[in-house]
């Protein structure tokens, strides 16, 4: 992280295409860290970042589903755009801190 930017939130969850791993949220980008844990000694790495996105290029964040509950985002790349789909505690909750990210993100 860089010096300026500051950890929002972050979670241990999973995204429908890339596994498990850890979703962070600071005032500047949303990463997902790839991880991988053993049962047998009840250990977790991080293996590489797989996501980083600015947030100046989210265009869309919702939640979705009725029993699985996901929280969503779509962004822009050169290649066109990515959804990504994370399995967190309380999308709600994430939902609204990464619109409240970007907004103030935008404003400075």
């Amino acid at each position: 992280m860089e010096e300026s930017e500051k950890r929002l939130k972050q979670e241990d969850c999973s995204e429908d295409s890339l596994g498990p791993g850890i979703l962070t949220l600071t005032n500047k980008r949303i990463a997902f860290d790839k991880t991988r844990g053993r049962i047998a000694d009840f250990t977790k790495r991080i293996e590489e970042t797989i996501l980083d996105v600015q947030l100046g290029d989210v265009s869309r964040v919702w939640k979705e589903g009725l029993f699985i509950k996901k929280v969503c985002i779509t962004t822009k790349t050169k290649d066109g755009e990515n959804s990504y789909k994370f399995g967190v505690f309380s999308t709600g909750s994430w939902e609204k801190d990464i619109k409240k990210a970007i907004d103030q993100a935008k404003s400075q």
